[in-house]
């Protein structure tokens, strides 16, 4: 198949993870994909260092000569590749794709939405994903809810495609387990709770190192350690540490900044934590944790109630939960193993192969229907 993947996304968020990740499977199975993103970005940049072919055009732009000359590129590229499919990831690009759509040059049109905003309920916006989109992919039963009940889009239209993992790349191993809590100081006597992702206030670091701290003051727990896996974004490694200060977190905190072996630092954890404030529409941390063999609870946001069972989940912001979840596990080896059973589950289905073989279905299906 030739297939556009448009993905027009500036930084490389879990939407741009996603659609660059597919992009990626679809080029090594053996189809013909283009990507489409805006210039000098950080999806630009990350989709060219995967070895993918890019085209970048400010699909984004609001000036109206800017935009003229980006779509005039758009249909340019559309006759020369002659696409089957063309996969819009962001909704600014949808109502010009979708127009193209409209003109019969030979594609179908499919619309991910890997983002936590809801869709407008409006009669256009109804209309485009009804009647222009060949199909909807959805990330998270949520969204799903959302267009089947208030949007009224037929249910055979609607794809739930939660993504997957690279399980050859993410995986428990016992060496880089060793390595890194050498080198950040563990011991086999540390529980070691460990949190995947940017430094970001929607993370929840904040109230992770609080209910870390909790824990620590009302049980006395000597060997509780906390692991903080990731860098500076949107929040700063001096408001980091300020947290950490505040909550005399000083001495059994570490902070990794840039893993260069991802899988190591999540198998030298004891717990994983997704403790994000609203978002993971997508969740690529816990997929990685999870696949990595580690035991996971998390807030109840975006796609977690999806991968998650219950007993695994707390109220975002809710400190005193997840402090009461995290010592109810260090105290519990069983929990921790129905935990990881459980996560086996969830991971049997979501792998790499997985994400191709339900997104190739649904291409095939779409194309197999005429105009």
């Amino acid at each position: 198949m030739r297939i556009f993947q448009v993905i027009n996304v500036r930084w490389f968020n879990a939407t741009s993870w996603y659609a660059l990740y597919l992009s990626k499977l679809l080029q090594d199975a053996g189809h013909d994909v283009l990507v489409i993103t805006v210039p000098d970005t950080e999806t630009e940049d990350k989709a060219r260092e995967m070895g993918l072919n890019v085209e970048a055009i400010d699909l984004n732009s609001t000036q109206p000569v800017k935009l003229v000359k980006a779509c005039a590129k758009v249909l340019s590229l559309v006759r020369k590749h002659k696409p089957d499919v063309v996969n819009c990831h962001r909704g600014e690009a949808f109502f010009w794709w979708g127009i193209l759509r409209k003109m019969r040059l030979g594609f179908k049109l499919v619309r991910t939405r890997g983002d936590q905003r809801l869709p407008r309920n409006d009669i256009i916006n109804r209309y485009l994903h009804s009647n222009i989109a060949d199909a909807v992919v959805v990330t998270n039963k949520r969204m799903a809810e959302h267009f089947l009940k208030k949007m009224e889009l037929a249910e055979n239209s609607l794809w739930l495609i939660h993504g997957g993992v690279d399980t050859k790349t993410f995986k428990y191993t016992e060496s880089g387990r060793a390595e890194v809590r050498k080198n950040f100081g563990f011991t086999d006597k540390h529980t070691v709770i460990g949190l995947l992702g940017r430094f970001d206030r929607v993370k929840g670091q904040h109230e992770l190192i609080e209910a870390v701290a909790k824990i620590r003051n009302e049980s006395n727990n000597d060997n509780i350690r906390l692991f903080l896996m990731g860098f500076p974004t949107a929040t700063s490694r001096h408001e980091i540490d300020s947290w950490i200060q505040m909550n005399n977190m000083d001495d059994i905190t570490a902070i990794s900044g840039k893993c260069e072996d991802v899988s190591a630092c999540i198998s030298a954890i004891d717990i994983g934590v997704i403790a994000s404030l609203w978002s993971e529409t997508i969740a690529r941390a816990a997929l990685e944790i999870m696949a990595c063999q580690r035991p996971l609870i998390s807030t109840s946001v975006g796609v977690m109630p999806d991968l998650l069972p219950e007993e695994a989940l707390v109220e975002p912001q809710d400190v005193a939960g997840m402090a009461n979840k995290l010592a109810e596990i260090i105290e519990n080896p069983e929990m921790q193993d129905k935990l990881l059973k459980e996560h086996a589950k969830t991971m049997s289905q979501l792998s790499g192969a997985d994400f191709l073989k339900r997104t190739l279905t649904l291409y095939q299906g779409i194309l197999s229907k005429r105009s």
